[in-house]
């Protein structure tokens, strides 16, 4: 059964540990597209910050075609089941022109919705609680999923715990779904075949990668002024801060709450947090069945591709 399925290659890491450069070689030389599986680069404007790295998809002269990216306007709510209709669309759209799927991506939950086919809760957005929510704290809407049910809290990861929007929409969820446990998570057989590429490097490599890519977009690329013109057209700080990390500390520098070098030393400090998180979500989901292949780079993975596809990549 498993051979009948239609193939496709799924490159994940940390930030910054290339996988957008991989992505776009692989795919230059196996005849691929790039659906990208980020939940910050769906949306239009946040380019810098992001790291959308839009000039690697051209080599030689050649475009190499990308999905999912600039797809979302940052003043409104982009769902994980928005992004699994929009993924599982973008694959069979490739796939109908002859063309390679490669997902790339280091949004856990994105990757895990698709590659597991997860059934996702259909619940309807609950406007009159989202209203009563709005002016709650992120601590009281914790305490409300707990008591509906507590192990389900239990296992809300970290980054969640800090996302108010993501909360409210765990809490509807599990209004509607009566307190199941995982109303969000229901793995499925899927259609497709996956072969799982995690693009790896030494800790001190990663934070030394980490480290020179930040001071480019600070000092070279103007993250600093995306941020600004962002709020400037309409997007509040308070939005902002919700996408974490560069937007969340330059939105803080930008209202005086942190000086220059302090924004820089602690965005580095949390970009390197937030690369062990990934991490560990991507050992959790081995842990749970899921094969990942560890390479560092293309030749590491080119006889993994080959032996997949049944040629050189």
């Amino acid at each position: 059964m498993k051979d009948n399925k239609n193939k496709v290659i799924v490159i994940l890491g940390t930030t910054a540990s290339g996988k957008t450069g991989l992505g776009v070689r692989l795919a230059h030389g196996l005849g691929g597209e790039i659906i990208s599986a980020d939940s910050r680069q769906v949306y239009k404007g946040m380019d810098i910050g992001t790291g959308k790295d839009l000039a690697e998809y051209e080599i030689d002269g050649q475009k190499i075609a990308y999905h999912l990216i600039d797809v979302a306007d940052p003043k409104e709510r982009y769902s994980l089941a928005d992004f699994q209709k929009e993924a599982f669309a973008a694959i069979d759209d490739i796939l109908k022109r002859g063309q390679l799927p490669i997902i790339v991506g280091g949004t856990g939950q994105y990757l895990e919705a698709v590659v597991e086919n997860y059934k996702l809760s259909d619940a309807e957005p609950n406007k009159e609680l989202r209203e009563k929510l709005e002016k709650a704290d992120i601590d009281e809407i914790f305490a409300q999923i707990k008591e509906i049910n507590s192990k389900f809290a239990s296992n809300i990861n970290e980054s969640d715990r800090k996302n108010k929007r993501r909360l409210i929409r765990y809490l509807e969820v599990l209004q509607a779904s009566g307190g199941d446990f995982e109303p969000l998570r229901r793995p499925q057989e899927s259609q497709y075949d996956f072969l799982m590429l995690g693009l790896t490097h030494p800790k001190e490599i990663l934070s030394e990668r980490i480290d020179k890519r930040l001071e480019q977009r600070l000092e070279e690329e103007g993250m600093v002024e995306e941020v600004q013109e962002l709020n400037r057209n309409g997007l509040s700080f308070e939005r902002l801060e919700e996408f974490g990390l560069e937007y969340k500390y330059i939105s803080k520098y930008l209202k005086d709450e942190l000086e220059y070098e302090e924004m820089k030393e602690k965005l580095a400090q949390e970009i390197k947090k937030f690369a062990k998180k990934q991490m560990t979500w991507y050992k959790r989901w081995e842990k749970r069945g899921r094969k990942i292949h560890w390479v560092e780079d293309k030749d590491d993975a080119n006889n993994l591709i080959e032996n997949f596809l049944g040629k050189n990549a």
